[in-house]
């Protein structure tokens, strides 16, 4: 059944850039609060190495995962294979937000071919590397990735991306900082 690797080896690199989507998981500190699973896909994650890896972050309605791991770093990743053999792969570890006015952002995108409407990228160091089964996955058909983010993304611009990030990812619904850079360059 499930077995524990020290790191990701080819592999299990091989699974993970096979997937079309993953699923990222994170919760404040402490007993309240609000925990948060993302789903993502648009073929942005990427091993960065053994025990680094990360993925683009796209704007959203919320900034759960950005504000969790500023507070406490704490993140997984769960892949499931939806084709093909049974399989689901978790990576533990601790992450960092790195937006696009941080130092290392750029060095960092240059692993990506980013699509409109980008705000961050999460870079994770793996603590555990785990997986299982996926016998209870159902077996699904991918058929492509959704036009609407980049189009939604598009329509706003740069200006109206800014608003947009200012009004709904300043903070967690739990009230954590989220997004720091506002659109003039300056922190928040």
């Amino acid at each position: 059944m499930g077995k524990t690797y020290s790191e990701i080896d080819d592999r299990l690199r091989s699974f993970l850039a096979a997937q079309p989507c993953f699923f990222v998981a994170s919760a404040p500190s402490g007993p309240g609060g609000h925990v948060n699973c993302s789903p993502k896909g648009l073929d942005t994650f990427r091993v960065l190495g053994p025990t680094s890896v990360a993925y683009l972050d796209y704007t959203g309605s919320g900034v759960e995962t950005i504000a969790h791991v500023r507070e406490n770093g704490r993140l997984v990743v769960m892949f499931c294979a939806f084709q093909g053999p049974p399989n689901i792969v978790r990576l533990h570890g601790r992450g960092e937000v790195l937006e696009p006015l941080d130092a290392g952002f750029a060095a960092l995108l240059a692993h990506f071919e980013p699509g409109p409407g980008l705000r961050a990228i999460v870079r994770i160091e793996i603590t555990r590397v785990s997986d299982s089964c996926g016998y209870g996955v159902p077996l699904l058909r991918y058929e492509g990735e959704r036009p609407q983010m980049a189009a939604w993304a598009e329509r706003k611009g740069d200006d109206g991306l800014a608003a947009y990030r200012r009004e709904k990812n300043a903070a967690s619904i739990d009230g954590l900082p989220g997004l720091r850079w506002n659109d003039e360059g300056a922190a928040q």
